[in-house]
């Protein structure tokens, strides 16, 4: 038992080492655009089923509230964390809409959507992240290695190189708390009117 668990941490943390390594430019790159989108009076929209709705819903809570800095609050939103809006679009009309028929409702042209997805092939996801192009938000993606279809649709792909779903999600937790330690540095580390 000993010998599993080590492995699957350092399994895990290779995994985000050579993630890292291999997406630090488009790391800071994206860092930036949603800062900028949050000084613009934009807002980020997060959505995922899963272990990936509930990063979705984690991250966005880091903007909302805090993550390291005491700071004003930023607009993010969840799509998967209302029950009575996913049911009822998903009865009245079809569960691959949950998150597309939020979009059309809730976003700006200008506003950031990240797309969580650690098989990239969720057809609510993909069907939202059609709308959000159609809509002009930014695209960003958290997925797998296997996530081409949701890679290939988005402004921004964040791919983690493993086909194991623990060690991507392990990789796109890790993610969101650096992207948000990231833009809370760019509009809180030095005094900014906001």
């Amino acid at each position: 038992m000993r010998d599993k668990i080590i492995k699957a941490y350092q399994d895990s943390i290779a995994i985000k080492e050579g993630f890292f390594r291999d997406n630090i430019d488009k790391i800071i790159e994206v860092s930036k655009v949603i800062a900028n989108a949050f000084d613009e009076g934009k807002k980020l929209i997060l959505f995922g089923n899963g272990g990936s709705a509930t990063d979705a819903s984690h991250i966005a809570a880091e903007f909302v509230n805090r993550f390291k800095r005491e700071r004003p609050g930023l607009p993010a939103i969840a799509l998967n964390t209302d029950m009575a809006i996913i049911t009822s679009i998903a009865n009245d009309y079809d569960y691959s809409e949950i998150f597309a028929r939020q979009l059309k409702s809730l976003s700006d042209e200008g506003d950031i959507v990240i797309a969580i997805s650690t098989s990239g092939n969720s057809p609510n996801v993909l069907k939202a992240v059609d709308v959000a192009k159609k809509r002009k938000l930014k695209t960003v993606a958290f997925t797998g290695i296997k996530g081409v279809k949701l890679a290939s649709k988005v402004n921004y792909a964040f791919v983690v190189p493993s086909d194991d779903t623990p060690r991507i999600q392990e990789t796109h937790i890790t993610l969101g708390h650096v992207l948000c330690q990231m833009v809370e540095e760019i509009l809180f580390e030095t005094p900014r009117k906001r």
